[in-house]
């Protein structure tokens, strides 16, 4: 299968002033990370929940895994995917391929049989890592059997394993070569450049089958480069990230980052807020990037004589807007650290956000603005700009943008607008100072008699409801009217009898429209979400669609 260069993405035109203002360079991810063994060598970079690595162990244990991969008959341009929890191996494995240009495919671990067989067989991935196991699931057991599907599949490596292994089973400290830098480097040859393919990274999955969105390194080191800047980050701070590290978030925000500006980072396996809030104390965090939930989450678990978050300076809240509520909470139980909203996409790492210069009201009202030196715009179905305050579709332009989803051209082409916007599939408006307000999803909305609502705002109100802990709401088939909104609740403790009256009565309190109303109530003890902490409201869809479908008793 032949990969999109940056040529077919990008005109020469744009390149040159991609380079020319400095948004791409010349650096590879290997290049940054000598840079930083040259200034601090023996400082500690990336720690996990047991292990850490300092800059030069990083380094030396890449290129010693570069060379036993070479040896083994990996070369530029194949596919290797990588399904591991939030380890420090994670960083090993990605500078070793990184270093040889080597494409790395990351894939959730919560990810099973079917979404690894689907990912791993539309990367056409000639080589996995993995974990021995995780969470009690035998990984090399589940590649076992779907083996016979991938045929491209040459071997399975085994991180953090008992050693034990064949031909096609491979214990990664077998791999790993005892070489000096110099004669790995000769033996490796010279690898690829900032604009070659770098990584496949998948959706996360809200809707079907996710795409495998096509990066350079550049691409991705752009938007790291911008998000570094924009938070003041310096060598003194240290990364929180609890969000995978095979997902943008996580590989950007825990990984490039940190590593640009030759700062620390500690990723957490599996996300708990009470142990989050304890890695935090532990470690020094200063700056963390994830899912609204996580925050949440974590404010519902702070107790003042337990934790102590005082290191955090900053908390950016990314993957769905944050409701106004939760900034409110959060400057009343973290008063010195700056919450601030980011929107995102894997197509093109960050579209909005806020920055800590901000007014603080921006957090409440808005998703941020676009980063500079890139373009975003409010388009209709025709990729048309509509004016400032309507509703559209999120589009962006720039230099973060992906090259292609892999091995679908059409819908590549559909994603842009005349003027080469990508179109986000976002409902939002931007206000006259470029802030963007995200308003749900275009395919996110119930359309009631034809009138299209976005549930949005109900979500907003309800998420202030004292006796709501979580909400999302979908749309539900109607005979009459096409669709209705349907309400999924997590009640806080002590509210499990909350009641439809009581949400409806609460939301026309609020002011609210009427024909925006649920009109069924489903109380669930969790919301099915995305390993990123997206709500699967494709689920939720499925749920209250099966449901009504069955025969009344």
């Amino acid at each position: 299968m032949k990969l999109a260069h940056v040529t077919d993405r990008y005109s020469a035109d744009e390149i040159a002033t991609f380079y020319d203002t400095g948004q791409w360079r010349a650096d590879t991810l290997f290049d940054l990370l000598e840079r930083q063994v040259q200034a601090q060598p023996d400082r500690v970079f990336l720690t996990d929940d047991t292990t850490g690595l300092t800059f030069r162990q990083l380094r030396d244990r890449a290129l010693g895994l570069a060379v036993g991969l070479h040896r083994w008959g990996l070369r530029a341009g194949d596919r290797v995917t990588v399904q591991l929890p939030n380890w420090t191996e994670f960083a090993v494995i990605t500078v070793a391929l990184a270093r040889l240009g080597a494409i790395m495919v990351p894939i959730m671990p919560i990810y099973r049989r079917d979404e690894v067989a689907y990912i791993s067989g539309n990367a056409e991935a000639r080589l996995a890592f993995t974990a021995e196991s995780f969470k009690a699931f035998d990984y090399p057991g589940m590649y076992a059997e779907i083996r016979d599907e991938l045929p491209a599949l040459e071997a399975v490596v085994v991180v953090r394993g008992a050693g034990v292994g064949d031909e096609s089973t491979i214990d990664v400290e077998s791999l790993v070569v005892d070489v000096d830098s110099q004669a790995g480097a000769t033996e490796i040859g010279q690898g690829v450049g900032p604009d070659e393919p770098f990584v496949i990274v998948y959706s996360s999955g809200t809707t079907s089958f996710p795409k495998g969105c096509l990066h350079t390194f550049n691409t991705m080191a752009c938007g790291a480069r911008i998000l570094g800047d924009a938070w003041g980050v310096t060598t003194q701070d240290v990364q929180f990230g609890p969000s995978p590290v095979t997902h943008t978030t996580g590989l950007v925000t825990s990984v490039i980052v940190p590593l640009i500006r030759g700062s620390q980072s500690h990723i957490m396996q599996s996300w708990e807020p009470r142990l989050g809030l304890d890695q935090i104390r532990e470690h020094g965090c200063t700056i963390t990037v994830n899912a609204t939930t996580f925050l949440q989450m974590a404010l519902d678990a702070y107790d003042p004589e337990v934790h102590d978050a005082s290191s955090m300076r900053v908390w950016v809240a990314a993957g769905a807007p944050i409701p106004g509520t939760i900034i409110e909470r959060a400057a009343t139980v973290f008063p010195a650290m700056k919450v601030l909203s980011l929107y995102g996409r894997t197509e093109n790492i960050t579209t909005t956000m806020c920055r800590p210069d901000d007014e603080p009201r921006r957090s409440l009202t808005s998703d941020g603005q676009a980063l500079p030196l890139q373009s975003v715009k409010i388009v209709d179905e025709e990729g048309n700009e509509v004016p400032r305050g309507q509703e559209g579709d999120v589009a962006y332009k720039g230099a973060m943008h992906m090259l292609e989803y892999v091995a679908k051209p059409v819908e590549t082409a559909e994603l842009f607008t005349p003027d080469g916007h990508s179109r986000s599939g976002d409902l939002g408006v931007m206000d006259e100072d470029g802030f963007v307000r995200v308003t749900g999803r275009t395919k996110d909305i119930v359309i009631r008699g034809g009138l299209n609502i976005s549930v949005r705002q109900v979500e907003d109100l309800l998420t202030a409801h004292p006796a709501v802990s979580r909400v999302a709401v979908v749309g539900m088939p109607d005979e009459r009217l096409g669709e209705k909104a349907c309400c999924y609740l997590v009640p806080t403790a002590g509210n499990e009898g909350i009641t439809l009256e009581d949400v409806t009565t609460y939301l026309l309190d609020q002011g609210i429209a009427k024909v925006k109303l649920p009109e069924r109530l489903e109380i669930v003890d969790e919301l099915p979400t995305t390993a990123t902490g997206k709500i699967q409201k494709h689920v939720l869809r499925k749920m209250i669609a099966e449901k009504l479908s069955e025969p009344v008793a």
